[in-house]
């Protein structure tokens, strides 16, 4: 860092801490007198045990009970007791981003998981940021790649797009999510995997994501055992860095697993700050965090970021609260049928309960009307496939029924992809047109 700059930061460097004492523990939170602090403000208490010598642990502050501070602990408690020393850091948690990140995998406060210390230069950025202006969103335009048939095909996404991929447990939603990171035209990706269980990440990693994927890629993993805020912070540091690359004029794929964790995580810091229980327990801070958090990807004026969040609903319940708000946000919701799955077909995508609310925007006219015709058929077949398969229907009863259950099979194998298999969207493309067309490729 050059004198000069320097010389500017004088002005801002704090004269005095500000301190305060840990007067109790309850629960999840912290309870303390001082120090004079603002909501999202980071802490740092000072621990000092027999076992381990002095020890910082970093908090959030995340409530006021009159003149006392509220803080959740970004660790375990177990260390902590009555007359620890709380020092206030006057700013919320930021983290350390720069290219040199790419291939690594990062915890939610932005450190290496291995325990290998962090690159030099690196830029240090809040995890909390506004979204673009709405006036400063560019159009969206422009087709991405994302290397699935049945999402190229038939969901075409474009460049800045934010699509939700709605599943129970178990269908492939985590599958999925490396197909995309290995076969997308992306600059690079971002992938936040939040809550998973700590056998997954790795598991995902080598298996689903490759090495391949990982040369291109900054994995942050908060796994389920983490306290609430860190799978919380997790979400946000993911966004974060993706914004980083953003703002450098990059085209970022951010994908993150999932979206009902980082709510669930809310919903128990809203519960322990006394919130009262909203939709299905979610309190009512859970409904405002998701647009702030989903709202801050898509376009800007120098780069884009387009995002896939994986939603987990409960019993395959499509209109359960978080599902049902987060697809109202997102520009597309992609959704995977536990039936079809079941009949193995994967990606288990349902086309027909599907939509990419940018494809007519950019898709080409030819493409659009072979999937619309593809569409057509396919539904024509799934609302007579009960009397199909009792033998109800005769042959000849119905043009459309007959061309429906000509097409069926051309159409599901169309939609069938091995999860190592590389397709580009102009062969996507070519082969949807042709099928229209009435050919098979």
């Amino acid at each position: 860092m050059k004198a000069a700059q320097l010389i500017e930061q004088i002005p801002h460097i704090p004269t005095f801490k500000k301190f305060g004492r840990v007067t109790r523990v309850v629960g999840l939170m912290i309870e303390s007198q001082g120090p004079d602090s603002s909501i999202g403000d980071v802490c740092k208490i000072h621990v000092e045990t027999v076992n381990h010598g002095h020890q910082i642990i970093l908090a959030e502050v995340v409530g006021f009970k009159d003149e006392i501070v509220v803080l959740m602990p970004f660790t375990s408690l177990r260390e902590i007791s009555i007359g620890c020393l709380v020092e206030g850091t006057g700013a919320p948690l930021e983290v350390k981003v720069g290219p040199e990140l790419i291939g690594k995998v990062l915890d939610s406060m932005g450190n290496p998981i291995d325990g290998t210390l962090l690159p030099k230069g690196l830029m240090t950025v809040p995890t909390e940021q506004d979204p673009p202006n709405p006036l400063t969103r560019p159009p969206i335009n422009e087709r991405l790649e994302v290397g699935v048939k049945a999402i190229d095909g038939m969901l075409t996404v474009g460049n800045g797009q934010r699509v939700g991929i709605f599943a129970g447990s178990g269908v492939g939603k985590s599958t999925l999510l490396g197909m995309i990171a290995r076969n997308t035209q992306a600059d690079l990706n971002v992938i936040a995997l939040i809550g998973e269980r700590g056998r997954e990440v790795r598991e995902f990693i080598e298996r689903d994501l490759g090495a391949e994927g990982l040369s291109r890629s900054i994995v942050v993993a908060a796994t389920s055992d983490q306290p609430a805020l860190m799978r919380i912070k997790g979400a946000f540091t993911a966004t974060a860095i993706a914004e980083y690359f953003r703002n450098r004029g990059l085209n970022v794929m951010l994908m993150m697993d999932s979206v009902t964790r980082v709510a669930m995580a809310q919903r128990e810091i809203g519960l322990a700050t006394g919130e009262p229980p909203a939709q299905k327990g979610y309190t009512p801070s859970v409904f405002a965090i998701l647009p702030k958090l989903l709202e801050r990807t898509g376009t800007n004026e120098k780069g884009s970021i387009t995002a896939f969040y994986t939603v987990l609903v409960d019993g395959d319940d499509m209109n359960e609260p978080i599902a049902d708000t987060v697809r109202g946000i997102l520009d597309g919701h992609i959704v995977l049928d536990r039936n079809l799955a079941n009949k193995g077909q994967y990606p288990a995508i349902n086309v027909l309960k599907s939509v990419s609310r940018l494809m007519n925007h950019v898709a080409e006219p030819t493409h659009k009307k072979a999937a619309e015709r593809l569409r057509e058929l396919y539904y024509t077949y799934d609302k007579s496939e009960d009397l199909i398969n009792i033998g109800a229907y005769k042959r000849g009863t119905s043009k459309e029924i007959d061309e429906a259950i000509h097409y069926e099979p051309l159409i599901t194998a169309y939609l069938k992809q091995g999860y190592l298999d590389k397709v580009t969207l102009e062969q996507s493309v070519n082969e949807l047109i042709t099928l229209s067309n009435g050919g098979a490729k």
